[in-house]
């Protein structure tokens, strides 16, 4: 086999009973066995491109395949034992219904399981994420607010045994953050922290208030799938880069020498400024890094604006009154206003228990998925 196998199409918008799906979820087996043998083509293995996608689906198709055989085992089984019923003497029936019922009951559970699985997984599924957190509205508050937001997603992090690693930061001089910008690796990181981006409002006595007046202020939080080369081109033509000094808080100079740099895209527009690393080197690679993750995320922004001309940006325009989530420090609560949840836990998610919102979320976003009638089949 010299080539990657044809994904297998399906329809969405219908719910057909998975006695009608047979032919699809034995489509969806057949595709995982032909990538199975194209990931041991030479070719393949030779052409990166390639081999990535096939990998990536192979991995997709997993979940649903396993799922479809342990049914067809199950099917088996209760199949057997019905047969046998007609067969024993009536003290061992009892046995044999009692089997035949757990394995109905398992065959629902799975059926359950497998419309979940067949729910189009997002293609940024598996990569690492960027993130960006930026002070927005009320001044050096909204920079500590933006410092509290990136200690509660680096204790998540450490919980779910994730990687982080800062990219960029500029502290300001309160020791909050004007902007922080830091990539997270980790079984399922995208899934839980996809939804963690747009305006974040905090409402609480500012620690440059004299008189303890509550304050709201707001920061904004970007998430972006990390851009693989083979994922985005960048033409060198395309590109300014400018090197100049590191700067610290106030502005103060922290090197003595050009090694913070500048890329500019010139076809977007798109701005990446790194000085973390004394290289230069470094800080370009790590430019290039968030700007091909930005382009990513631009291209995928601009495909799903065609497919619904009503969806916003992540961030729109950091104002408090556009927030998908609100702190009130006061009263311990947490409102995730997207979903209409509010907790009374607030101080343990900014501890990092922050599954507490994320898995309703999770949840939310599969029933929405599941209302939607896209369970035809897994793609990307």
């Amino acid at each position: 086999m010299t080539g990657t196998p044809q994904r297998v199409p399906f329809g969405v918008g219908e719910r057909p009973s998975l006695h009608v799906m047979q032919d699809r979820l034995e489509a969806l087996e057949r595709e995982h066995a032909a990538i199975e043998v194209s990931l041991a083509d030479p070719e393949v293995i030779a052409d990166q491109a390639r081999y990535t996608v096939a990998a990536r689906r192979y991995h997709e198709l997993e979940t649903v395949v396993n799922l479809i055989r342990r049914r067809r085992q199950i099917e088996g089984d209760v199949a057997a034992a019905r047969e046998l019923l007609t067969e024993v003497e009536a003290d061992e029936r009892a046995a044999l219904t009692a089997e035949v019922e757990r394995g109905e009951a398992a065959i629902g559970d799975l059926d359950a399981e497998i419309r979940i699985a067949l729910i189009p997984p997002d293609p940024n599924d598996g990569r690492t994420v960027i993130m960006e957190i930026r002070g927005a509205e009320g001044g050096e508050e909204a920079n500590l607010f933006a410092r509290d937001l990136f200690e509660m997603y680096r204790s998540y992090a450490s919980r779910k045994g994730w990687r982080l690693e800062v990219l960029e930061a500029q502290p300001s001089d309160l020791g909050g953050y004007g902007e922080i910008t830091f990539a997270v690796a980790g079984d399922r990181a995208w899934t839980h922290l996809s939804h963690e981006g747009g305006p974040h409002r905090v409402q609480r006595v500012p620690v440059t208030e004299s008189q303890g007046r509550v304050h709201t202020s707001s920061a904004t939080v970007t998430v972006m799938p990390e851009a693989e080369e083979v994922d985005v081109t960048i033409d060198p033509a395309d590109l300014t880069i400018d090197v100049y000094r590191s700067s610290g808080p106030g502005g103060q100079s922290v090197n003595t020498t050009d090694s913070a740099v500048r890329v500019t895209h010139l076809p977007t527009g798109i701005v990446v400024s790194m000085q973390d690393e004394k290289s230069q080197l470094q800080n370009k690679a790590k430019a290039l890094r968030v700007l091909r993750s930005r382009l990513l995320a631009a291209e995928q922004e601009r495909q799903a604006a065609d497919a619904s001309a009503a969806r916003r940006s992540q961030v729109g325009g950091g104002g408090r009154s556009e927030k998908i989530r609100t702190y009130n420090v006061k009263e311990n609560r947490l409102t995730d206003h997207r979903i209409g949840l509010t907790i009374y836990k607030l101080d343990r998610v900014l501890a990092g228990d922050l599954d507490l919102v994320v898995e309703p979320l999770i949840a939310d976003a599969r029933a929405e998925a599941l209302a939607e009638g896209s369970d035809g089949g897994p793609s990307s």
